[in-house]
């Protein structure tokens, strides 16, 4: 099967770009732990997810460039090629979408950023339940993953725009130590991505705790 083309790290690096004036035009980003991120080479960012502006603020504040991975639906019309054109995959989550699979492969292997949602929907954002994507990524790639906590996003509506947080109020993203998923066997069976899984759902849930105790939030 022939690999889908790898979305463009220049559009990425756009997408960064405009994030950051969104973010810190609209909102108080504060941001820490940007540090740990490593500066080079592939690394997967899992991200909790409880407002629909997690993904851009965290593609604005990151030290890298990010594609994240994102429901087809949000891809409708003049959006759908805005996120295209800035290096975001689109992903069928009623299936195993191949070519988000391979364009997703390729970021890593290309030593890009990959962005994830591993709760698969928006919720409480508490990383309680966990899809095997993450895993599959993270043993098929051997890329470390930075636990991301985006904290204030859902705390209350805004006064304008009920949908969006109050605008100048105070977002924080917390990031984690990067940490490796597998077991070091290189095993990719079902056993071993449901043992990975296990594994990151603990350090997942174990940042998040310690940003919130960080954050006050």
């Amino acid at each position: 099967m022939n690999r889908p083309p790898v979305p463009s790290r220049r559009g990425a690096d756009v997408g960064r770009r405009i994030g950051v004036g969104l973010m810190y035009g609209l909102w108080k980003p504060r941001v820490l732990g940007a540090w740990k991120v490593p500066a080079s080479g592939p690394v997967i960012f899992a991200v909790n997810h409880s407002h629909n502006i997690d993904g851009p603020m965290v593609m604005g504040v990151a030290p890298r460039p990010t594609h994240f991975l994102i429901k087809q639906e949000a891809f409708i019309g003049p959006l759908g090629s805005f996120l295209t054109g800035i290096g975001q995959l689109k992903v069928d989550r009623a299936s195993a979408d191949r070519t988000a699979i391979g364009q997703a492969l390729g970021v890593l292997e290309a030593g890009g950023v990959l962005g994830i949602f591993p709760e698969g929907t928006r919720g409480e954002g508490d990383f309680a339940s966990l899809r095997a994507g993450l895993a599959y990524f993270a043993v098929r790639s051997g890329a470390p993953i930075v636990p991301i906590a985006v904290l204030g996003s859902a705390e209350r509506p805004g006064r304008f725009v009920k949908a969006l947080p109050p605008l100048r109020s105070r977002v924080d993203v917390v990031f984690g130590d990067p940490f490796d998923a597998g077991d070091g066997s290189g095993r990719r069976t079902r056993k071993a991505l449901d043992e990975a899984t296990e594994r990151i759902q603990k350090q997942l849930t174990s940042h998040l705790e310690n940003a919130r105790r960080l954050t006050g939030r």
